[in-house]
């Protein structure tokens, strides 16, 4: 069992794929839009098969179901670089692109070597080992 995807809710459909593309190297599929639901997405691809799925809608999710406005999302995601040197690496190129730095590489109480960066509209992204 491996997940397959997971995916994200933006506002800025452009921006977010190019922040994913750009900084991890994903590869994007071309943009898929229904224009009866206003609806549109990319999936980007990790080299391992893996994949996020960034989704747009024209109105806000919680303006067609209430209910969403008050939903817990997700915390963070975790992107494995494979190593500490890489996680150092990735961490400092976040800084040099003006890429906010939420958590700072260490070592955590449960053993991994991880940062935390945000993504252009607040998502958390771990980045570890």
């Amino acid at each position: 069992m491996h997940i397959e995807h997971l995916a994200i809710w933006v506002r800025d459909l452009e921006k977010m794929r190019s922040f994913y593309c750009d900084f991890f190297d994903l590869k994007s599929n071309e943009l898929y839009h229904n224009p009866k639901k206003k609806f549109s997405s990319y999936f980007l691809s990790f080299p391992t098969g893996a994949r996020v799925e960034l989704m747009h809608r024209k109105e806000n999710i919680s303006d067609i179901n209430p209910s969403l406005s008050d939903r817990i999302g997700l915390a963070h995601f975790a992107i494995s670089l494979g190593s500490e040197s890489e996680v150092l690496a990735f961490t400092a190129k976040a800084k040099n692109e003006g890429i906010k730095v939420v958590g700072e590489p260490r070592t955590t109480g449960d053993g991994y070597f991880e940062s935390v960066i945000e993504d252009p509209e607040g998502n958390w992204v771990e980045l570890t080992i």
